[in-house]
């Protein structure tokens, strides 16, 4: 269907020690949707939930380019940690994410602090919890928004840490708004440690 420069292809197993980790859509689309399919999405959640999965990731075009850029993927449906679980199995890596500075869309925030939630969230946990380390001061709807899958996500970037503000600058110049850095990748045995406030 097309034809792709090698040296522009970015795989999900190459990020490295000591790389910043960037999102660069919101979470929250399964919390939207399941609320749209019982009838308890308002106007302000739908235009949320279309504004989202109607932007196309085409900012993963120039990404490719970046060669600071030594990993990506795109968050669906296993949600934010089962595809940064991939990431760090396939470098062999620890992933650190700072709970505080995950981009969440705002209607998708209330529904899950009111108890809303997804079948698929709980069985993403299921599938791959006791390889996630979590704070002891998390709440479950945090947890159900880091499992919570994702319908047209953001992509997930690895890339050098003297080229995080200027990936950053791509995605927002691209449209990309709530993209955010959310955490680093280290050396370690393969899994996601969450940090809460007091120990970023």
């Amino acid at each position: 269907i097309g034809l792709a420069a090698p040296e522009r292809i970015k795989r999900n197993d190459t990020a490295e020690a000591g790389d910043v980790l960037i999102l660069g859509k919101p979470l929250g689309i399964g919390i939207l949707s399941g609320a749209l399919q019982r009838g308890e999405l308002d106007q302000s959640g739908y235009r949320e939930m279309l504004e989202t999965t109607t932007q196309i990731n085409k900012v993963g075009v120039v990404l490719g380019e970046q060669s600071a850029v030594h990993a990506m993927t795109d968050v669906t449906g296993f949600g934010l940690l089962g595809h940064l679980l991939e990431m760090c199995y396939g470098a062999d890596l620890v992933a650190q994410v700072a709970l505080e500075a995950l981009p969440i869309l705002p209607t998708a925030r209330a529904l899950a602090m009111a108890g809303a939630s997804t079948g698929a969230a709980s069985r993403n946990w299921q599938s791959y919890g006791d390889k996630v380390r979590l704070p002891a001061d998390i709440v479950a709807w945090q947890q159900n928004i880091l499992c919570d899958p994702q319908t047209s996500g953001g992509l997930l970037i690895a890339c050098a840490p003297h080229k995080a503000e200027f990936v950053l600058d791509i995605f927002h110049k691209s449209g990309f708004a709530a993209a955010t850095r959310i955490g680093d990748m280290m050396a370690g045995k393969a899994q996601v440690r969450v940090l809460s406030g007091e120990e970023t």
